[in-house]
Formats: C-alpha cells, structure tokens, sequence
C-alpha cells in the first residue's frame, strides 16, 4: 500500500513538473525590469486558497455587469512579474472591479515563497492557487483558443468577454484593452 501511495506522490509531482517546464518554455525571457511608484500598500493577504480547477471554474463567469479580470500567471514567469505591477496599479485606481490573480506556482511554496513574493513586489489583490495537475483538460474550457502559455488574462462582464495571452507592456495598455473588451 505504501508503494502506491508513494507511486501516485511521484506521479503528481512529475505531472507539476511537465507543467513547470511547458510554462517555462511558452514564456518569453524578457528582462525589463518595472519600477512600482504606489509605495502606499494596504495589507497583504494571509489568505491564498488553493482550489481545483472545478472550484476555480464558477470565479470565471458572473450575472452581473460588474467587470473581472482574472490573470493566470506565476513567479517563474518573467512576462508575468513584468506585468504584474500594472494589474495592480489598475486595481488600486479601479476598487470596483474585481481583480483575481490565480498563481499556478506549488501549493508547498505559498508560505515560504509565494507570500514573500507578493510582499515584495506590493501585490495586495486577491491571489488564488490553482492546483490541477490535469492542465489539458481546464486550459480547453477555460478558451479553446488558449496554447497554455502565461500570463494569460481573461475581462469579462455579463454581457463581453476577452482573452488575451501576452504581457500588457503599460497601465494604460491595460486599461485600454479592458475599456475596449468592454465597450458596448
């Protein structure tokens, strides 16, 4: 029994790192570095849960007219830190839209890793941990269209949505792409 237990651990972990290395090699090794001006930075949230795809997948609709923007991404992502500064500069100038990062980083790694890391870098918006080894499967339902490489960022409201798998360059790149993905 123990042999299977230890079978499966293995399984899993070889699984986290086919994903790893297929993220690693669709991220572009861009080595521009941001500046944060915003140095007022409310408290960092103690909180990261880790969902499944299945509990994941209800956070990426809603029935309202309310705008999201959900951003996949992970520490080992140099597009993705690039970026991350400018979501959230837009969240602080945009406190009624809903901002979700969700980290495709390890589970064992949100204490001495991923929350550090967040502290850092001055990202205060809601974090989520999507931990589902079985990426081919929730890549294709969340867009056909998506080749699995991050950061990938989805906007949406009730009535639009977009999705988009390249790096926003500026806070103004992004607040356009979400002004036009939202125009009516």
């Amino acid at each position: 029994m123990l042999v299977i237990i230890f079978f499966k651990q293995q399984k899993r972990r070889l699984l986290y790192l086919i994903l790893i290395i297929s993220f690693c090699l669709s991220c572009k090794n861009e080595k521009k570095e941001v500046l944060i001006t915003n140095k007022s930075v409310s408290k960092i949230s103690n909180d990261i849960p880790i969902y499944n795809f299945n509990e994941l997948e209800p956070l990426l609709y809603t029935k309202t007219n309310k705008t999201y923007v959900i951003n996949f991404w992970a520490m080992w992502c140099a597009p993705c830190v690039k970026e991350l500064p400018y979501i959230q500069q837009y969240a602080n100038k945009n406190p009624n839209v809903e901002i979700i990062l969700v980290s495709l980083d390890f589970p064992e790694d949100i204490e001495t890793k991923l929350k550090p890391f967040l502290k850092q870098k001055n990202i205060t918006s809601k974090v989520i941990l999507l931990d589902d080894p079985d990426s081919n499967s929730w890549i294709d339902k969340i867009d056909p269209n998506w080749s699995g490489a991050i950061p990938f960022t989805i906007i949406f409201n009730n009535k639009k949505r977009g999705f988009f798998e390249h790096t926003f360059s500026s806070l103004e790149d992004l607040e356009n792409t979400i002004t036009e993905t939202l125009k009516l």
